[in-house]
Formats: C-alpha cells, sequence, structure tokens
C-alpha cells in the first residue's frame, strides 16, 4: 500500500471517529438541559467571550434559561445562573455536589496537596483540620478580633502619614489584609518594608488578575493547549513558587523551635499532627500538604477582603449621600473608641452597605466549578457522576426575584421598610454548600472592622467629581477586580453628632 492509500485510511479512520464521538455527544445533549449546539473539536467555546465570560454565560441564560449546557471540547459543563439554580445543587444536594471539578490555574501548582482542590477524604480531613485550626486560633471570635484591630491601627498610621493627599490605597490595603492571615499561619506579621513580603502580595494579585483574564479563562478551558504557549498565564506557576518558597522557609524555622504541647500558629499544628501521623502509608498530613494548605489559606486572605475593601472605599466616594448615612451611624454608635464586631448589631445601615458592595461588586463572579460525586437528578434532568457545574455567583446576585432593581446600588436591597437589617440568602460571595469559602467568618469580621476603622479616622475624598469615578470592574474570569484609584485619606478631628 503506498503512502497516498495509507493516508487516505487513516484520515477516514479518524473522521470515522470524530463522526461517532460528535453523534454521541449530540445524543447525549438531547437529556441534559438546553444550550448552544457544540461544534466538533471546540464544543462551545464559540459563544464564550473571552474578555467578558461572565456576560457570555449571563446573556446565553436569557435565551437558554438558569440552568444550561456548555461544553469545553466533547465534555458538557452545565451552568448555574440565578440563585434558585445554586440553591436546587450545592446548598439542597450539597453532598451530592460537593467534589471539586479540574480548575488547572491552580491544579497544575498545588497537585490537590490542599483543601481547596482536592477531592474524596483527602479534601474532608484536610478541610476539617484547616477549619477547626481556624477555629482554635480564635477566627470568628473575640481573640481574633484583637489582631485585625491592631492590623488596622497599623494601616490607619500608614495612611495618616500620607497627609490627605491622593493616594493609591491598594497595597496599603493588600499588605495589611494579607498580615492578618500571616498573623494565624505563620504566628507572626511583617514588616510593610520587608522585600519578601511585598513581593509576595504583590505575586498573589498579579496572579488574581491574570487568571481573571482571557488568559486564565482559556488556561481553565484548554490547559493542554495553555501549557505549551507563551504568554502572561506562564508566570502564575513561577508567582505562586515565590509563596511557597516563603512558607516553606517558615515551616522550616518552626520544625527546629516546635513544642507540641504549645502550638504558636497553624504551622505548628500541623507539624503537630504529621508527628502524630508517623508513618502512616494512608496520612494525608505531609510537608507538600503542609506547604499548599498554607499557601491556600494565604491566597485567600490577601485579595478577595483587600479588593471589597476598594470597591466600598468607591462607593463611598460615587455615592455622597450614601456615605453621608454610613459616616452619621459609625459617629452615632462606635464614637471614638475601636470598633467591635459586636458592633454590626446596632449599625443595620453600615452592614446593609457592605452586603450591597459585596453584590455589586461581585469580586468572585464565578464559583470554582464543582463535580457531582455521584449520579443525581435536578428538575427533570438526569446528571452522571463525574458531571462539572459552575455557578455564576453574578447571575445570583443580580436575580431579579431577589433583588431590585439589581443593576444599581442600592443599600436598600438589604434593608426592611423599618431600616432593619434584611438578611438576603442569594447573597453568596463565598459560595454555598459543602464547599463555601473556610474563611468566611474571618472575611467577614475583617470587613467590617476595617471599613469602620477607616472611616472613624478618615473622611475618604475623591480627587475627581462622584460622576467621573469609575467603579467597573476589570476582568471577568475568577474575579472582579476593582479598577485602580486614588483617594484621599483627610483625618478627621472631631465626631460628628
Amino acid at each position: 500500500m503506498d503512502l497516498f492509500s495509507v493516508t487516505t485510511v487513516l484520515l477516514v479512520i479518524l473522521i470515522t471517529c470524530l463522526l461517532a464521538n460528535y453523534m454521541k455527544m449530540l445524543l447525549e445533549k438531547s437529556s441534559l438541559p438546553p444550550g448552544p449546539t457544540p461544534l466538533p473539536i471546540i464544543g462551545t467555546v464559540h459563544k464564550l467571550s473571552f474578555t467578558n465570560i461572565v456576560k457570555s454565560y449571563l446573556k446565553l441564560s436569557e435565551k437558554y434559561g438558569d440552568i444550561f449546557t456548555m461544553y469545553e471540547g466533547s465534555k458538557p459543563v452545565i451552568v448555574l445562573c440565578s440563585y434558585k439554580a445554586i440553591k436546587e445543587t450545592f446548598i439542597d444536594k450539597s453532598e451530592e455536589f460537593s467534589g471539586r471539578a479540574p480548575y488547572p490555574t491552580f491544579d497544575d501548582f498545588t497537585k490537590g496537596d490542599d483543601f481547596a482542590f482536592s477531592n474524596g477524604e483527602k479534601w474532608k480531613e484536610l478541610r476539617r483540620f484547616s477549619v477547626q485550626t481556624l477555629g482554635n486560633f480564635g477566627v470568628g471570635k473575640r481573640s481574633f478580633e484583637d489582631r485585625i484591630q491592631e492590623e488596622a491601627k497599623y494601616l490607619v498610621d500608614v495612611l495618616r502619614n500620607t497627609n490627605g493627599s491622593p493616594t493609591d490605597p491598594n497595597y496599603p490595603l493588600l499588605r495589611s489584609m494579607s498580615n492578618v492571615t500571616c498573623s494565624v499561619v505563620f504566628g507572626d506579621r511583617f514588616e510593610y518594608q520587608d522585600e519578601d513580603f511585598h513581593k509576595a502580595v504583590k505575586n498573589i494579585q498579579d496572579n488574581f488578575r491574570i487568571m481573571s483574564t482571557s488568559w486564565g479563562v482559556l488556561y481553565n478551558i484548554f490547559p493542554n493547549v495553555m501549557r505549551k504557549i507563551p504568554g502572561p498565564h506562564r508566570n502564575i506557576i513561577e508567582n505562586f513558587t515565590f509563596v511557597t518558597n516563603i512558607i516553606k522557609k517558615k515551616m522550616e524555622n518552626n520544625m527546629k523551635t516546635l513544642d507540641l504541647d504549645n502550638p504558636r500558629d497553624f504551622l505548628d499544628c500541623f507539624l503537630i499532627k504529621m508527628e502524630k501521623e508517623g508513618n502512616k502509608k494512608d496520612t494525608f498530613y505531609n510537608p507538600d500538604t503542609l506547604v499548599m494548605c498554607a499557601f491556600i489559606l494565604f491566597f485567600a486572605g490577601t485579595e478577595s477582603v483587600s479588593a471589597t475593601i476598594r470597591f466600598s472605599l468607591l462607593h463611598l466616594m460615587k455615592h455622597p449621600n450614601i456615605a453621608e448615612k454610613v459616616y452619621r451611624e459609625i459617629d452615632n454608635v462606635i464614637g471614638q473608641r475601636p470598633p467591635t464586631y459586636e458592633d454590626r448589631y446596632n449599625m443595620p445601615y453600615t452592614e446593609a452597605f457592605l452586603s450591597e458592595v459585596q453584590r455589586f461588586g461581585d469580586v468572585v463572579p464565578l464559583g470554582l466549578p464543582h463535580e457531582l460525586i455521584m449520579d443525581t437528578q435536578i428538575r427533570n434532568y438526569k446528571f452522571k457522576k463525574g458531571t462539572m457545574f459552575i455557578p455564576v455567583l453574578t447571575g445570583a446576585h443580580n436575580d431579579r426575584t431577589q433583588f431590585n432593581n439589581p443593576q444599581h446600588f442600592d443599600p436598600q436591597n438589604f434593608l426592611d421598610e423599618n431600616g432593619k437589617l434584611l438578611k438576603n440568602e442569594a447573597l453568596v460571595p463565598f459560595s454555598a454548600g459543602k464547599r463555601i469559602c473556610p474563611g468566611k467568618a474571618l472575611a467577614l469580621m475583617e470587613l467590617f472592622i476595617y471599613f469602620t476603622t477607616l472611616l472613624q479616622n478618615f473622611t475618604i475624598k475623591s480627587p475627581v467629581p462622584p460622576e467621573m469615578i469609575d467603579i467597573e470592574p476589570v476582568g471577568a474570569g475568577l474575579g472582579h477586580v476593582p479598577p485602580n484609584f486614588k483617594a484621599s485619606f483627610v483625618p478627621r478631628t472631631s465626631i460628628q453628632g
């Protein structure tokens, strides 16, 4: 057989296999929620805008409903675009939806040696240990509040030294909030002038930005291709490695001075657990999982709350009438003493404002993908074990059945007719179900204390008129990043009655 004949036979076989696979995909599609018709090889990615994948999903939901099917190649992906859809899946059937689907931008680095991107017993054990350890160090309790208050004071001192001149608050906020997490994970804070610390938090933010661009979106959809081509996504692992090298040094120092009866921080607790586990073959406690669990805590505690605070400052300057009400409530309830987390019970408008910032700012518009760990049925559809589900948290936060006029910023979304705080379960900035962010309690405490401390000490002023303030986020992949801005932190000399 000549070369032409061999090539022809191989081509026929390839086309036949592609057609057979495509016909199988179309047959399976008929039993799944509606969605755009997939093409061979690429699936439905041609229906997505990689510069704003969130808007693409929301637009598709207008045509196909709040639960619809997309395809990454030949693999079906179910997209959830409303609070009702997220509740019916991640909340009402939390056990079935407790799996973590592949997420290459993290998986390629962590290798599943952590409590966020692992599965099965490994995930359950590492998450349980991490949550319990954070609780033992006071997260969500009064003892941890002291750490936040202390770090907030350092931030106030830094901003006071700007003498009211227009300042970019990004890095001061980033370093300060990261230090709160560091005090638990490493047992101590970093000085703001520490070059390694500055580079570490910068690397975390840079990666958050990269993952929120089209490069990060493409990396997660076509990892085998993206691993081979140049682009900013190739910096992700290098940036993360710098952070974990710092953690490894901390771990080695802790090992030299470890007191089994007096753990100082998260690293010590993990090392003690490793000691107790000994040489068990099936243990999940080893140096690799220690580093990666600490890394996930560092990543989560660095950018998300800082971004929310930056959005809150933007909205204060954008909406001076709203800002006036927040300032008045802070003055009347807190005065000049340090804010406490308990104060929130007497500050419904401030709480409503912060809830609206979380809803409108939508820092994490796409929750991390879940994977079914068993066959299940939702509505009239049957889904197989291993099916991937993507929660579009923006869909919940812009759900017209849950919020009035969701396209506009309005704290009244979280207040009843009597001005009392109105809880709304559709606010899901930390996702929902068994995979909800374990740092939620810490984040909410940080958000409230930092915000009220800043407004207690400063009048936040914009160098441009309110109508010129840009509040449109940058990126629409993993995160919504606040646009760069400057603000004047003018010291408040008196408390207004």
